[in-house]
């Protein structure tokens, strides 16, 4: 017999379980450090240093894009009951 697939049940009771979001050491850090680039890269940008600016915005875009990969991952494969 075939196997049926089922859907990832995120839903319970009408609502999505907290738990499925919360966020693990890794997850944590990552954030951090992309806020931390982020606000590196605004403060540089309005002092007027355009290199530095841009290179922080990357480093933060790179950073945050790792930070949702995680995310998803965790949110997929997370905790279950």
């Amino acid at each position: 017999m075939v196997e049926q697939l089922r859907p990832l049940n995120f839903i319970i009771n009408g609502r999505i379980p907290l738990d499925r979001f919360i966020l693990n050491r890794k997850e944590k850090i990552m954030l951090h450090y992309s806020i931390v680039f982020f606000i590196i890269a605004i403060i540089a940008a309005v002092l007027g240093f355009g290199g530095i600016a841009g290179s922080a915005a990357g480093i933060a875009k790179i950073l945050f894009a790792g930070f949702l990969i995680l995310s998803v991952i965790s949110l997929i494969f997370g905790r279950k009951k």
